[in-house]
């Protein structure tokens, strides 16, 4: 089993679902069997969140101490103040050792963002940080299902600033980034990307909206004429269902965050996972966040967290990285 990859693992915030998924994850058979854990946290904390889960972890465990939290902090479902600093320590850690070539992929437990931002962390979430740290160009999220893989071209913006905030040359650069992450990390030839108009009925001709005409189009024109197989804009009220009954394409391209987690969560959420292209590396997640009203009652459904670590391995086995 030597040949299995070193699978860096956070334990995200440590007062939501994170340690207890994660600790249900390295009791898992199939995770054991598929990788090697490195995990970033607290062991006490991991402890404690396996006798939550009535699991056992894994004798010889690598875990990389970052906090030392007593008994009365590990509330779970409470953070306190400041306790994004916690969270931040994991993450910076997993970076570094990531830079460094000390693990073969990287699996992220759920972080709550005010938090973070409350301690000083200037980035919206894992896939900027990840990007700084790692000196990547352009990251790109995709959102992957049994049934669906959705990237996304704006992420963690307020709707008011999306147009703004797309342009020709972003939208072909990350059909691009999509594609090769596609080829990279499923070993899809020349895969087909299908991309979602911003307003409705992809703006009927401009009648409702000239970004499909001005921006979203002519990236994708730029795009194809680089070796992207990518195809639209097409309204997105009806995209995903033709998706769903065809399976024309290999990902969906949507312009905003709900646009395109709105139906892959409608139809994948328990098992979904959050994926990083554009990385040195892979990067996963579950596609679900902290779940504060969950943390401490064992009720919390790792499946998410299981096939993120999973993928890790999966992909990190395919010798890309």
């Amino acid at each position: 089993m030597s040949d299995r990859p070193i699978v860096g693992i956070t334990l995200g915030d440590p007062w939501g679902i994170g340690p207890e998924i994660v600790a249900e994850a390295l009791a898992s058979r199939r995770v054991r069997a598929a990788l090697r854990p490195r995990v970033y946290g607290d062991a006490g904390l991991l402890e404690a969140a396996a006798r939550l889960r009535s699991v056992r972890l894994p004798r010889g465990l690598e875990l990389v101490e970052l906090s030392h939290l007593s008994p009365r902090e590990r509330t779970f479902g409470r953070p306190p103040p400041g306790g994004g600093a916690v969270t931040i320590a994991y993450l910076e850690a997993a970076a570094r050792e990531a830079r460094r070539g000390q693990i073969a992929a990287l699996c992220t437990a759920p972080v709550q963002k005010a938090n973070l931002a409350a301690a000083g962390f200037r980035f919206t979430g894992h896939t900027d940080f990840l990007a700084a740290r790692l000196g990547a160009r352009r990251v790109v999220m995709l959102l992957v299902g049994p049934r669906l893989r959705v990237a996304l071209a704006t992420v963690h913006l307020p709707l008011r600033r999306v147009p703004a905030a797309l342009s020709v040359g972003g939208i072909a650069g990350t059909l691009e980034t999509l594609s090769d992450g596609l080829s990279r990390w499923w070993g899809l030839r020349a895969p087909r990307i299908a991309v979602c108009g911003l307003n409705p009925h992809a703006g009927e001709g401009g009648l409702l909206g000239h970004e499909e005409e001005e921006i979203i189009g002519p990236g994708i024109r730029r795009a194809r004429r680089r070796g992207v197989r990518a195809e639209g804009p097409f309204p997105a009220d009806s995209l995903f269902a033709r998706q769903l009954r065809t399976g024309s394409w290999d990902a969906i391209l949507a312009m905003t965050h709900d646009q395109g987690l709105g139906p892959l969560k409608a139809v994948d959420f328990d098992r979904a996972i959050n994926v990083t292209l554009g990385l040195p590396l892979p990067r996963s997640s579950p596609d679900h966040g902290v779940a504060y009203d969950l943390a401490g009652k064992g009720k919390a459904d790792a499946t998410s967290m299981i096939e993120a670590a999973l993928w890790a391995a999966k992909a990190a086995a395919r010798g890309g990285a």
